[in-house]
This record gives C-alpha cells, structure tokens and sequence, in this order.
C-alpha cells in the first residue's frame, strides 16, 4: 500500500480536475454499459492502494453534517448536555445543517490521524466518502465530483475508471 503524500495529491488534483469533473459529468448525462462492474473493479484497486489513517484528509479539511441522532450520541459519549457539544464544537451552516467549527476536526488527533470518537463518530465520517455504497448515477455523481477532490480513494477510483473507459 502506498503512502498518501497530502502534498503530492494536492497538486495531482489541481493538474487533473477539469478533466475529472468533465469526465464524470459524462458519465452523469450517459453511463456505459457495465459501469457499476467497472466502479466496483476500480473501487477494490482504489482500497488496496490506500490507507486512511496514513491520509485522513477528510478530517483535515472537510466537515460531516452532524444529525440530531449524531449530536445526541456523542454528547452523551462525552458527558455533555447536547446545547453544551453544540455551542462548544459546531455551527449551523446557511442550509441549518450542523458543522464543524473549526479545521481540521477537532476528534482527529493529527500525529495519528486517529479519530478520538471513532466509535461514536458522525453518520457522515463513517459512511465517508460514500462511493462504495453508491452506484455512479445522476444522483450521487455530485458526491463523486466533490470527494475527488479530497479522498484519494476516491481520486483512485475515478482515474482508474478513466483508464478502464480509455477517457
């Protein structure tokens, strides 16, 4: 498995992301016979080649939507009221979604990339970044267009898909 140079990525997605996004939007407005074998091929290439607690870059640079079940159980995780989590960890964003105050999250210990709440952790983090459970459709394309950008599995998947499809 190789290591996730944050650096590397970084650039790698600011070279190819005009390129990824008109590809997928592609695939968007017509899918190929057979994509969902080809995302499921490209998605176990994608896992073997990464690690997230080598990268852990969606901690460091995004934000779950917390739901209420989400603040009701980490609260009570942490000993807090649910107003007291609020107040001290999250906003309400323009769409009154619930958000992490600050960047990276403040449960990611950084010298280890592990996740301080991880049993209890957001529905959001744990189901992240979502593209294994869902078929490369109108619906979700948005989600891969956005997660390229940040999860290298992700940025794996679809430039592996790229190459299956001679994009």
């Amino acid at each position: 498995m190789a290591t996730v140079n944050l650096r590397s990525f970084r650039k790698l997605v600011l070279e190819n992301r005009r390129r990824m996004r008109v590809f997928l939007t592609r695939l968007e407005k017509k899918s190929p016979r057979g994509l969902d074998r080809l995302k499921l091929d490209s998605d176990k290439g994608a896992w073997l080649r990464t690690d997230c607690l080598d990268c852990a870059n969606c901690c460091k640079t995004m934000s779950p939507t917390y739901t209420r079940k989400d603040i009701r159980r980490i609260s009570r995780h942490l000993g807090m009221t649910e107003s007291a989590f609020r107040e001290k960890w999250l906003y309400k964003d323009k769409s009154g979604d619930w958000m992490n105050v600050k960047q990276p999250c403040q449960f990611l210990d950084t010298r280890t990339n592990l996740c301080s709440i991880y049993a209890v952790r957001p529905r959001d983090c744990a189901g992240f970044p979502h593209h294994t459970t869902k078929k490369m459709n109108a619906d979700y394309m948005h989600m891969f267009k956005q997660n390229v950008e940040y999860c290298p599995a992700t940025y794996r998947l679809v430039e592996s898909l790229m190459e299956k499809l001679k994009v």
